[in-house]
Order: C-alpha cells, then sequence, then structure tokens
C-alpha cells in the first residue's frame, strides 16, 4: 500500500485551482493532467474538525456530505464565520458584488477585500461584477437592501449551479445580461449606507478560466460522483474545474467530482483502475432550468 494523503479541499489562485493536503502539500491542476486516487479497503472518512482544530471525538461522517464534518464541529464552524452575522467588529474593508452561475442563477454576496477574486471562483460564478466596498456592517446592509428590493438571493444551492453549467450562452456578453441590468437597478436604489462606495460594472467572465464554455469543448458531463467510498476509485483527464468541482474524462464519460467529497478520507494514489464510486447520472444535460423551479 502506498503512502496516503489527506485533502483539505480545493483552493483557487491566481495561477489557476490546486489540490492542498494536509501537511501542506500542493497539487497544481492543469487542464487535461490525469487525476486519480482510491480509498483503501476497510477506510473509515473522519470530522475534519473547526477552525483548524481537529476534531476531539474523531467523529465518522457520511461519504455523501460536502462538509465533511459532524454536527458540533459544523456549528462551531459556523457560528465564527462571517456569513452568520456573529463578527461585527472586523476592521477590514468588505466588497458587495453581483455573481450569476446560468440563466435565472444570480446572487448578492460579500467577501473581504484582500481576497480579491478568490471567493467568486470558490463558489463557481460564471460572470460577476464588483457593486461597492466599505466596512462589514455597511456591506452587509447593502447586500440586505438588494436581497429584499431586488429579490436577489444571498445563497443558491450548489446542484443549482452544477446543473445549468451545460447549458450556458455562447458570449460574455450574454453570460452578463442579467447582472448587467441588476447592477444598473442596484446602484439606482435608495438606502445605500454613505459609507459604501458604490463601482461601475464591470464584467468579469470565469468561463474561460473553468474551461466550461459549453458543450462542444468536450466538457458536457454525464453524471455526479454521489460520494466516496471504501475500496473505491476514480481516475480520469481533467477537462473543466469550476468551484470545487473537477470534471474528469473518464471510460464512463464526463464525470463531476466535488472535491469537498475528497476531505476527511486517507487517499492512495491509483493508476488505470476503473471509475469504481456511485455516480449519479443527469438525467438531462441542457434545459434543465425549467425542472428546478
Amino acid at each position: 500500500m502506498g503512502q496516503a494523503w489527506k485533502c483539505s479541499g480545493l483552493r483557487w489562485s491566481a495561477d489557476g485551482p490546486v489540490l492542498t493536503w494536509v501537511g501542506g502539500r500542493r497539487s497544481a491542476l492543469v487542464r487535461g493532467k490525469r487525476v486519480a486516487f482510491g480509498v483503501a479497503e476497510g477506510g473509515v472518512r473522519t470530522c475534519v474538525g473547526a477552525r483548524g482544530h481537529a476534531c476531539p471525538v474523531r467523529a465518522g461522517v457520511s461519504g455523501r456530505s460536502t462538509g465533511a464534518r459532524c454536527e458540533e464541529c459544523a456549528r462551531l464552524d459556523r457560528a465564527h464565520s462571517v456569513a452568520a452575522d456573529t463578527v461585527a467588529d472586523d476592521p477590514r474593508p468588505y466588497r458587495v458584488y453581483l455573481a450569476w452561475f446560468g440563466p435565472g442563477l444570480v446572487k448578492v454576496g460579500i467577501t473581504a477585500y484582500a481576497r480579491g477574486s478568490a471567493r467568486l471562483l470558490e463558489q463557481g460564478a460564471v460572470c460577476f461584477s464588483w457593486l461597492g466596498h466599505g466596512p462589514l456592517m455597511a456591506a452587509r446592509r447593502t447586500e440586505e437592501l438588494l436581497r429584499a428590493a431586488l429579490r436577489v438571493p444571498d445563497r443558491i444551492p450548489y446542484a443549482h449551479k452544477r446543473a445549468v453549467r451545460a447549458g450556458l450562452p455562447g458570449s460574455p456578453e450574454e453570460r452578463a445580461a442579467e447582472i448587467t441590468e441588476l447592477h444598473a437597478r442596484a446602484v439606482a436604489l435608495r438606502g445605500w449606507p454613505e459609507s459604501l462606495t458604490p463601482l461601475p460594472f464591470r464584467g468579469v467572465d470565469h468561463a474561460g478560466v473553468f474551461g466550461i464554455e459549453g458543450a462542444e469543448h468536450g466538457t458536457a458531463a454525464v453524471g455526479e460522483v454521489a460520494g466516496l467510498v471504501a475500496g473505491g476509485s476514480i481516475g480520469g483527464g481533467l477537462v473543466a474545474a469550476a468551484g470545487p468541482d473537477l470534471h474528469l474524462a473518464t471510460e464512463r464519460g464526463v464525470v463531476v467530482l466535488d472535491t469537498r467529497l475528497m476531505t476527511g478520507w486517507e487517499l492512495l494514489s491509483a493508476a488505470g483502475e476503473p471509475c469504481a464510486v456511485p455516480v449519479r447520472e443527469f438525467k438531462e444535460v441542457a434545459g434543465v432550468q425549467d425542472g428546478l423551479f
């Protein structure tokens, strides 16, 4: 048996996506590169802990969980996040953004100014524009204003984002159309906090960065990994990466692997093993939006 590694997640940098491993090792993900690994027979997935601390009881977690945390560690992690509204005195500047994930899927959000567009890449935003910047509480109030006035959510289930990728419009202008209109409506609203500085529309398109310009590029997926299992393995050429997802060309077709499913397992390098993990097949490739809402 080879050396086992524990994945700590996928991170996006200026150079593209990188798989990170407990202990500091990093694996750059280049399109065309083969990604292959397996879970040892008898392997058990354990909680990854919270806020940099190990789970005190090393609790077992479901192979289908994207959080890889037990109930207590998930509560602790959530309680200390900016999104939980428990941090009010953060002195750092924040940005408010509009992000588009596919037809009809737009959200408003905030991110620390120093993080740049990393948050948008991590979420799998196909295109986005900044709306403004200022103190944390002003950013939160602006986010709430847009949610109420424009009926734009601050969260979208990730399965919905994944489902619409195969049917994206072909040009950056078409992809940016919805947030172009919403940005104009947003800056015209009354009630913006005085300490938040509005920013002009500037669409940033990630379709090329992700490699998901359309089915003709060979990225249309036939299904998604439902979870890892002891003794299972998966391998394939990387054809696209968006948010936490890797699109792998396997012998079963292109399969989407959410890298959050990798955390908590001890993983081994694999060679030419077949795709031996549960895969949930997509019912249809295009026109998914009509069936979501």
